[in-house]
């Protein structure tokens, strides 16, 4: 391969994984703020404030170190290291920013700011994966954090989930 072919080729995969880095980070951007505008609508200016601001650096450290070297979901994983490259790439990100349980020991100890914000990011995950953020609350991250229906960060949780989705269609063939 000449050199200019190997440059037009780290290029183009440096632009795919940044429109895709920056897609969700929009998608995250969009949902604090619709989240931030109805929090603020119900009287709660601070912190609707501060959820839109953080919206705006979302994930910014996925463009950076060893994120931005591993934390590419499409790279084979059959190369030597790759999987536990990839591990501890996710957990540095994990672990380095507030909007995920793992930075504060567990999702009943994170503030209502980053509770928010994290409903937020699995929203923009589930309208990239086509899922059910309601579903994968009640099913994926209640068995994943350890938290059920009963839990005041159950309750938390599904408030911002009711605020920002739209009501589901009601069964009217009853």
């Amino acid at each position: 391969m000449k050199k200019s072919d190997r440059v037009r080729k780290v290029a183009s995969e440096t632009m795919e994984k940044i429109r895709r880095i920056a897609r969700h980070i929009r998608n995250v951007e969009d949902n604090c703020l619709l989240l931030g505008e109805k929090l603020i609508d119900k009287g709660e200016i601070d912190l609707g404030h501060k959820l839109i601001a953080n919206g705006y650096i979302h994930d910014a450290s996925k463009f950076h170190g060893i994120e931005w070297e591993h934390m590419v979901p499409d790279e084979p994983l059959h190369e030597e290291g790759a999987k536990l490259k990839l591990k501890l790439a996710v957990q540095h990100h994990n672990r380095t920013n507030p909007h995920h349980p793992e930075y504060w020991g567990g999702v009943q100890h994170m503030p209502r700011l980053y509770l928010a914000e994290m409903v937020a990011d699995w929203k923009a995950r589930s309208e990239e994966f086509g899922t059910s953020l309601r579903d994968w609350v009640n099913d994926g991250a209640a068995k994943r954090f350890g938290f059920g229906k009963d839990d005041d960060v159950y309750s938390e949780i599904m408030e911002f989930v009711n605020l920002i989705c739209e009501k589901p269609f009601e069964n009217i063939s009853k």
